[in-house]
């Protein structure tokens, strides 16, 4: 089925795909715009997982500070080169992850850095709570309770404050689709003015 330039443009635009993705994605497609966008961001996520493996060692410091002055962040966003760290959609991706831990508070970047401890006084928890009902429904309520948990403390699993159809690490992987490399949170920290101190 033959696509029009028009049509190839538009979607351009809207995901910030290349050319002949969007090409290639619309004659797929039948022409239908949304089914289109849906197949590159399947394609953009199937190159994302392929990029993982390769070495994030350069990048930014990214950081917000609240207007009143009372609450900061600085987050470290990795790429593989200089040239995409100077990228200003890379740079605007350090941002929103900035106000995403502003926002919503995460403990950990992933949950591999949450300690096996943690995890397992947690599970302990929640089986406790479900005391008395059969074990199956007990694994079923304890898996569901710690995903709810994960999406709490692990900055990776939160919903996107923008749009939380989208996960953080959904995000990032639609970023790497569109800029060709490897992105990693390589660390944040998130302060509050009187945030620890005894009362």
């Amino acid at each position: 089925m033959a696509v029009s330039a028009r049509q190839v443009k538009e979607l351009r635009e809207k995901t910030g795909a290349a050319i002949m993705d969007c090409k290639r994605a619309l004659v797929e497609a039948g022409g239908d715009e949304a089914r289109a966008t849906v197949l590159l961001r399947e394609k953009g996520l199937a190159k994302a997982a392929r990029k993982r493996s390769r070495v994030a060692s350069e990048g930014i410091i990214s950081q917000y500070v609240h207007p009143d002055n009372k609450l900061a962040v600085l987050v470290e966003l990795n790429c593989e080169t200089d040239f995409v760290a100077r990228n200003q959609e890379f740079q605007a991706l350090a941002r929103e992850i900035c106000m995403q831990v502003a926002a919503m508070n995460p403990v950990v970047v992933s949950r591999e850095d949450l300690p096996p401890e943690r995890i397992e006084n947690e599970k302990a928890i929640y089986a406790q709570q479900s005391q008395g009902k059969p074990d199956r429904v007990v694994e079923k309520i304890v898996e569901g309770k710690l995903t709810k948990f994960y999406q709490e403390v692990c900055l990776l699993e939160q919903p996107y404050i923008r749009d939380e159809s989208k996960t953080i690490k959904t995000l990032i992987e639609e970023t790497i689709g569109k800029l060709g490399e490897n992105i990693e949170v390589a660390r944040f920290v998130r302060m509050a003015v009187g945030e620890g101190r005894e009362e």
